[in-house]
């Protein structure tokens, strides 16, 4: 699997998101992606309890340990590559997390207006 250019929403270069918990595609600490990334796993995601209850109302789970694949659980504060898609429909129905842009991938911007992002930005430097 070949990445994309690691370039960020503003046009910078990608920063990281996360390295504890360990996060993205790529499992790099960086919402990079590729081709093979079909869930567009691009925003840097600030987990809240809101997000993360409604994540797992929405069948997708994030807060409970998975040992067997390695993943400790997510909870509040904690950074992570969200699906774009999920985050644009978190955003829909209000409970959207919140992002940072340096570390948000430009190709989240396939999905995700910048104007969405950045009303969910905690960072606006890239």
């Amino acid at each position: 699997m070949k990445k994309d250019p690691s370039t960020n929403v503003l046009g910078g270069t990608l920063m990281a998101c996360s390295s504890q918990p360990l996060t993205g595609f790529f499992r790099d600490a960086h919402c990079n992606t590729c081709a093979e990334d079909r869930g567009s796993h691009t925003v840097c995601a600030v987990m809240t309890a809101e997000f993360l209850a409604y994540s797992k109302y929405v069948g997708n789970d994030l807060s409970t340990p998975r040992p067997e694949f390695g993943f400790p659980g997510l909870k509040p504060g904690d950074r992570w590559c969200l699906c774009a898609g999920r985050f644009l429909q978190a955003h829909d129905e209000g409970c959207a997390p919140k992002v940072h842009l340096g570390a948000t991938h430009q190709r989240a911007l396939e999905i995700v207006p910048l104007v969405v992002l950045e009303s969910h930005a905690v960072d606006l430097q890239g």
